[in-house]
């Protein structure tokens, strides 16, 4: 079992080699041994933020979507974790090259970033919690398995910053809540061996259509290298 829970840690395993080729990517490779052009990466965080702007308003859909008050919670403060923890790095990071967080805001969405995030959204609006839960889960716990692992592989100090913020016990903590979130909305809706249900391919397909997005957002960061 996954240290973020039963669901994320079959689904990933569904996703077979798409999974390694998103958590793995040249990308991330470069995060950790400094190789990657910091041009690339400033531009991958302006489309970062942008991505975040609608990651939130997503987890902001899933407080609709939930059942329960504890739901609720769990989906409210992820929210806020989004909003005025991860983006924070963005916004830090960019002001070192003079953009302010409303040029951050007005920038122009890339392709990549517009499939993946509509994606999502389209999956809370067309489906139900799983759905939406399935659809955010690859881009929570890949970064948390990104940045632990990169914390004690990484070579490099260049992308420090980056590294720790995805490391940190407060994400580590968050990857550990949303997990136990989706395991306990899945017991609920699907059952206690939720492989049984006829929605569980469907489910598993959904988290691997994410994470095939995800290798498409590496992609796009490499483009200004």
């Amino acid at each position: 079992m996954s240290d973020y829970g039963q669901t994320f840690a079959l689904w990933r395993d569904a996703a077979g080699q798409h999974w390694p080729a998103y958590t793995r990517h040249r990308f991330v490779e470069g995060l950790g041994d400094g190789s990657l052009p910091r041009a690339a990466f400033l531009d991958y965080m302006v489309q970062d933020y942008l991505f975040l702007v609608h990651f939130s308003r997503a987890w902001a859909l899933a407080v609709t979507k939930a059942e329960t008050v504890d739901e609720m919670r769990l989906c409210a403060a992820t929210v806020n974790a989004l909003i005025n923890d991860e983006m924070a790095l963005h916004i830090r990071t960019c002001a070192d090259l003079g953009l302010t967080e409303a040029d951050l805001f007005e920038a122009e969405e890339k392709p990549q970033n517009i499939a993946y995030t509509r994606y999502v959204l389209d999956a809370g609006h067309a489906g139900d919690l799983l759905d939406l839960l399935a659809a955010l889960a690859p881009c929570v716990m890949g970064y948390g398995e990104i940045g632990a692992r990169l914390k004690g592989e990484a070579t490099s100090e260049s992308y420090a910053d980056w590294i720790a913020t995805y490391a940190s016990e407060d994400y580590q903590q968050v990857c550990r809540e949303v997990g136990a979130l989706i395991d306990a909305a899945i017991t609920r809706r699907l059952g206690t061996t939720p492989q049984d249900s006829p929605r569980w391919t469907a489910l598993t397909q959904r988290f691997t259509t994410a994470t095939r997005l995800e290798v498409g957002f590496w992609d796009m960061g490499l483009e200004a290298a």
